[in-house]
Protein backbone atom coordinates (compact mmCIF):
# COMPACT_ATOMS: atom_id res chain seq x y z
CA UNK A 1 0.00 0.00 0.00
CA UNK A 2 1.59 3.47 -0.91
CA UNK A 3 2.31 5.52 2.05
CA UNK A 4 0.22 8.52 2.98
CA UNK A 5 1.23 12.06 1.70
CA UNK A 6 0.92 13.98 4.91
CA UNK A 7 -0.89 17.31 3.17
CA UNK A 8 -3.90 17.59 4.19
CA UNK A 9 -6.10 19.07 7.45
CA UNK A 10 -5.33 16.16 9.49
CA UNK A 11 -1.50 15.47 8.63
CA UNK A 12 -0.25 15.63 12.09
CA UNK A 13 -2.50 12.68 13.20
CA UNK A 14 0.25 9.52 11.70
CA UNK A 15 2.87 11.11 13.92
CA UNK A 16 0.91 10.57 16.86
CA UNK A 17 1.50 7.09 16.66
CA UNK A 18 4.83 7.64 16.59
CA UNK A 19 5.89 10.27 19.26
CA UNK A 20 5.19 12.72 21.64
CA UNK A 21 5.05 16.14 21.66
CA UNK A 22 7.51 17.61 18.72
CA UNK A 23 10.19 19.71 20.04
CA UNK A 24 13.03 19.52 16.87
CA UNK A 25 13.06 18.85 13.35
CA UNK A 26 16.37 17.40 11.90
CA UNK A 27 17.07 18.41 8.44
CA UNK A 28 19.37 17.33 5.23
CA UNK A 29 21.04 19.65 3.50
CA UNK A 30 21.75 17.87 -0.37
CA UNK A 31 17.86 17.25 -1.71
CA UNK A 32 16.03 17.86 0.80
CA UNK A 33 16.83 21.68 1.36
CA UNK A 34 18.97 22.93 -1.68
CA UNK A 35 19.53 21.34 -5.42
CA UNK A 36 23.09 20.92 -4.85
CA UNK A 37 23.52 18.73 -7.99
CA UNK A 38 24.41 21.40 -10.86
CA UNK A 39 27.33 22.78 -8.70
CA UNK A 40 28.43 19.24 -7.67
CA UNK A 41 27.96 18.06 -12.03
CA UNK A 42 30.11 20.90 -12.89
CA UNK A 43 33.15 20.42 -10.35
CA UNK A 44 33.25 16.68 -10.98
CA UNK A 45 33.34 17.41 -15.19
CA UNK A 46 36.18 19.74 -14.18
CA UNK A 47 38.03 16.98 -12.28
CA UNK A 48 37.47 14.82 -14.52
CA UNK A 49 38.57 16.80 -17.13
CA UNK A 50 41.37 18.16 -14.94
CA UNK A 51 42.41 14.20 -14.81
CA UNK A 52 42.06 13.73 -18.88
CA UNK A 53 38.85 11.40 -18.00
CA UNK A 54 35.51 11.32 -20.16
CA UNK A 55 33.03 14.02 -18.24
CA UNK A 56 29.79 12.37 -16.80
CA UNK A 57 26.28 12.97 -17.81
CA UNK A 58 24.18 15.30 -14.92
CA UNK A 59 22.23 13.05 -14.17
CA UNK A 60 24.91 10.05 -13.31
CA UNK A 61 26.17 12.70 -10.92
CA UNK A 62 22.93 13.12 -9.07
CA UNK A 63 22.82 9.41 -8.24
CA UNK A 64 25.50 9.75 -6.30
CA UNK A 65 24.57 12.08 -4.50
CA UNK A 66 24.25 11.85 -0.83
CA UNK A 67 26.37 9.54 1.20
CA UNK A 68 29.01 12.33 0.88
CA UNK A 69 32.04 13.69 -1.14
CA UNK A 70 34.05 10.70 -0.96
CA UNK A 71 31.56 8.72 -1.93
CA UNK A 72 31.05 11.34 -4.98
CA UNK A 73 34.52 11.33 -6.19
CA UNK A 74 35.63 7.80 -5.89
CA UNK A 75 32.35 6.79 -7.49
CA UNK A 76 32.67 9.18 -10.40
CA UNK A 77 36.07 8.16 -11.31
CA UNK A 78 34.81 4.64 -11.18
CA UNK A 79 32.17 5.18 -13.99
CA UNK A 80 34.55 7.83 -16.11
CA UNK A 81 37.26 6.46 -18.36
CA UNK A 82 38.72 4.86 -15.50
CA UNK A 83 37.19 2.28 -15.24
CA UNK A 84 38.76 1.44 -12.31
CA UNK A 85 38.67 2.28 -8.58
CA UNK A 86 42.16 4.70 -8.08
CA UNK A 87 44.72 3.71 -5.81
CA UNK A 88 45.10 5.45 -2.51
CA UNK A 89 47.55 8.44 -4.43
CA UNK A 90 44.99 8.74 -7.26
CA UNK A 91 42.03 9.07 -5.22
CA UNK A 92 43.39 11.74 -2.74
CA UNK A 93 44.53 13.90 -5.86
CA UNK A 94 41.62 13.24 -7.44
CA UNK A 95 39.74 14.59 -4.14
CA UNK A 96 42.03 17.35 -3.52
CA UNK A 97 40.98 18.79 -7.81
CA UNK A 98 37.40 18.30 -6.85
CA UNK A 99 37.25 20.36 -3.84
CA UNK A 100 39.28 22.86 -5.31
CA UNK A 101 36.35 22.98 -8.22
CA UNK A 102 33.55 22.78 -5.84
CA UNK A 103 34.47 25.25 -3.48
CA UNK A 104 35.00 27.79 -6.42
CA UNK A 105 31.30 27.09 -7.59
CA UNK A 106 29.58 26.17 -4.57
CA UNK A 107 26.27 27.68 -4.45
CA UNK A 108 26.35 29.30 -8.21
CA UNK A 109 24.02 26.90 -9.96
CA UNK A 110 22.28 25.07 -6.70
CA UNK A 111 18.28 26.17 -5.66
CA UNK A 112 16.48 26.30 -3.23
CA UNK A 113 13.30 23.88 -3.28
CA UNK A 114 10.13 25.07 -3.40
CA UNK A 115 8.77 25.88 0.40
CA UNK A 116 12.02 25.42 1.96
CA UNK A 117 11.78 29.33 3.23
CA UNK A 118 8.29 29.07 4.23
CA UNK A 119 8.66 25.62 6.11
CA UNK A 120 11.40 26.60 7.88
CA UNK A 121 9.71 29.84 9.19
CA UNK A 122 6.81 28.41 9.83
CA UNK A 123 8.57 25.76 12.11
CA UNK A 124 10.15 28.20 14.08
CA UNK A 125 6.98 30.19 14.37
CA UNK A 126 5.95 26.83 16.09
CA UNK A 127 8.23 26.79 18.39
CA UNK A 128 10.87 23.90 17.16
CA UNK A 129 14.52 23.83 17.01
CA UNK A 130 16.07 23.20 14.32
CA UNK A 131 19.14 21.77 12.84
CA UNK A 132 20.65 21.25 9.55
CA UNK A 133 22.03 17.43 9.35
CA UNK A 134 24.14 16.54 6.42
CA UNK A 135 26.86 14.24 5.49
CA UNK A 136 28.89 17.25 3.65
CA UNK A 137 31.84 18.79 4.93
CA UNK A 138 32.14 21.92 6.83
CA UNK A 139 33.98 23.92 5.01
CA UNK A 140 31.32 23.88 2.13
CA UNK A 141 28.35 23.73 4.16
CA UNK A 142 28.55 26.84 6.05
CA UNK A 143 29.27 28.91 2.97
CA UNK A 144 26.44 26.92 1.27
CA UNK A 145 23.42 27.98 4.13
CA UNK A 146 25.39 31.50 4.35
CA UNK A 147 24.75 32.21 0.45
CA UNK A 148 20.99 30.92 0.30
CA UNK A 149 19.93 32.79 3.32
CA UNK A 150 19.02 29.11 4.89
CA UNK A 151 21.53 29.92 7.82
CA UNK A 152 19.63 31.96 10.23
CA UNK A 153 16.76 29.29 10.50
CA UNK A 154 19.18 26.71 11.91
CA UNK A 155 19.77 26.36 15.87
CA UNK A 156 22.78 24.46 14.97
CA UNK A 157 24.85 22.87 11.98
CA UNK A 158 26.12 19.32 12.19
CA UNK A 159 28.29 17.84 9.83
CA UNK A 160 29.50 14.15 9.09
CA UNK A 161 33.24 15.84 9.28
CA UNK A 162 32.80 17.80 12.47
CA UNK A 163 31.02 14.37 13.52
CA UNK A 164 33.33 12.23 13.15
CA UNK A 165 30.06 9.87 11.64
CA UNK A 166 27.89 10.02 8.55
CA UNK A 167 24.64 8.59 7.59
CA UNK A 168 23.38 6.38 7.65
CA UNK A 169 25.23 6.02 11.09
CA UNK A 170 22.40 7.34 14.21
CA UNK A 171 25.07 8.57 15.64
CA UNK A 172 25.27 11.83 13.65
CA UNK A 173 21.62 12.42 14.59
CA UNK A 174 21.88 11.32 17.95
CA UNK A 175 24.59 14.02 18.14
CA UNK A 176 22.58 16.71 16.68
CA UNK A 177 19.75 15.69 19.67
CA UNK A 178 22.22 16.23 22.20
CA UNK A 179 23.17 19.88 20.22
CA UNK A 180 19.56 20.49 20.62
CA UNK A 181 18.98 19.57 24.09
CA UNK A 182 15.91 17.53 22.86
CA UNK A 183 15.02 13.74 22.81
CA UNK A 184 15.66 11.34 20.13
CA UNK A 185 12.04 10.71 20.26
CA UNK A 186 10.98 14.29 20.44
CA UNK A 187 12.26 14.62 17.10
CA UNK A 188 11.84 14.46 13.71
CA UNK A 189 14.40 13.75 10.71
CA UNK A 190 12.94 15.30 7.03
CA UNK A 191 15.09 14.07 4.06
CA UNK A 192 15.05 12.38 0.76
CA UNK A 193 16.76 9.52 0.78
CA UNK A 194 17.27 5.73 2.38
CA UNK A 195 20.42 6.99 4.25
CA UNK A 196 18.57 9.22 5.70
CA UNK A 197 15.71 7.22 6.65
CA UNK A 198 18.42 4.22 7.98
CA UNK A 199 20.10 6.40 10.43
CA UNK A 200 16.61 8.66 11.65
CA UNK A 201 15.19 5.50 12.34
CA UNK A 202 17.83 3.96 14.24
CA UNK A 203 18.49 7.09 16.35
CA UNK A 204 14.70 6.52 17.46
CA UNK A 205 13.79 9.55 15.75
CA UNK A 206 9.97 9.54 13.43
CA UNK A 207 11.32 10.24 9.99
CA UNK A 208 9.46 12.24 7.29
CA UNK A 209 10.35 11.77 3.30
CA UNK A 210 10.17 14.21 0.82
CA UNK A 211 9.52 12.84 -3.20
CA UNK A 212 12.10 15.41 -4.25
CA UNK A 213 15.95 15.00 -4.23
CA UNK A 214 18.60 11.91 -4.90
CA UNK A 215 17.60 8.54 -3.99
CA UNK A 216 20.06 6.72 -5.71
CA UNK A 217 17.36 5.48 -8.12
CA UNK A 218 15.28 4.32 -5.62
CA UNK A 219 11.37 4.97 -5.66
CA UNK A 220 9.99 6.90 -3.22
CA UNK A 221 8.04 4.07 -2.11
CA UNK A 222 10.78 1.96 -1.31
CA UNK A 223 12.11 3.87 1.79
CA UNK A 224 10.67 3.44 4.91
CA UNK A 225 9.18 6.55 6.14
CA UNK A 226 6.54 7.72 8.80
CA UNK A 227 4.95 9.58 6.21
CA UNK A 228 5.76 12.09 3.00
CA UNK A 229 5.46 15.31 2.65
CA UNK A 230 5.34 17.12 -0.66
CA UNK A 231 7.58 20.32 0.90
CA UNK A 232 9.15 21.34 4.16
CA UNK A 233 5.87 23.87 4.20
CA UNK A 234 3.71 20.91 4.65
CA UNK A 235 5.72 18.98 7.59
CA UNK A 236 5.75 22.16 9.47
CA UNK A 237 1.57 22.19 9.03
CA UNK A 238 2.13 18.16 10.17
CA UNK A 239 4.23 18.61 13.09
CA UNK A 240 1.59 22.14 13.70
CA UNK A 241 -0.69 19.38 13.76
CA UNK A 242 1.10 16.60 16.13
CA UNK A 243 1.39 18.85 18.77
CA UNK A 244 -1.88 20.63 18.48
CA UNK A 245 -3.73 17.37 19.24
CA UNK A 246 -1.02 17.28 22.26
CA UNK A 247 -2.55 19.83 24.20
Amino acid sequence: MPRQSLSGAEAGVPLLRRMGRVRAALIDLDGTLLDTAPDLAIAVNAMLAELGCEPLPPQAVRDLVGKGIAHLVRRSLELSAVGAPPDDAGFDGALAIFARHYERGNGTASRIYSGVHEGLRAMRERGLRLACVTNKASNFTAPLLASTGLAAYFDAVVTSDVVGKRKPDPGIFLHACKALDVAPDETVVIGDSGNDSEGARAAGCVFLLVPYGYREGRDVQDIECDGIVPTLLHAAKALGQANKARK
